[in-house]
């Protein structure tokens, strides 16, 4: 897959919800994983984070936005569930992309809101939980980003491609 990704919150104050984030952001190929005025300790989250994701990759922790520092030509997409959000279904991820996640039971500070080049929304009822909304961010943007054969029409697994081929071939070898 091209280009690279992170993922951060704002404000997130549960350990183990930090924990989670950093591991499935680990999982899934993050780049670094960030904090912005966090209110956790980090032994807490580590814990959660079995697969010791700070010895990994790198971990960033901003004490305010103005201290965010994001390499350059990324762009920080908000995931925030707004009536102007653009959909996650419908949204193109960015090559260099930092996500950014609200405070378990708050929203992200305007400021980081007007800091943000998309807000994007996951298409559910209600708020979900921090970790888990991260997760299916980064599995959509894995999913939608590398090179993954379509899904098939019918319910169940898709005939691997390379059966598609050879059937492809006997078919015209049959005409």
């Amino acid at each position: 897959m091209r280009g690279y990704f992170a993922i951060g919150a704002e404000g997130i104050n549960k350990a183990q919800n930090v924990g989670a984030l950093m591991r499935t952001a680990h999982a899934f190929g993050a780049s670094f994983v960030f904090t912005v005025a966090e209110t956790y300790s980090i032994r807490q989250g580590n814990r959660a984070d079995t697969s010791k994701t700070d010895n990994n990759l790198p971990l960033y922790n901003f004490d305010d936005i103005e201290s965010m520092n994001l390499p350059d030509k990324c762009q920080l997409v908000g995931i925030e569930l707004t009536d102007d959000a653009i959909n996650l279904p419908s949204f193109k991820h960015p090559l260099q992309a930092a996500y950014i996640l609200g405070p378990e039971q708050g929203s992200l500070s305007p400021e980081m809101v007007e800091k943000c080049d998309h807000i994007i929304k996951i298409p559910t009822k209600f708020c979900v939980n921090v970790s888990v909304a991260g997760a299916i961010v980064m599995y959509d943007r894995v999913t939608s980003l590398s090179k993954y054969p379509s899904r098939p029409i019918m319910p169940g697994g898709g005939v691997p491609e390379i059966d598609n081929h050879h059937f492809a071939i006997a078919k015209c070898k049959r005409k």
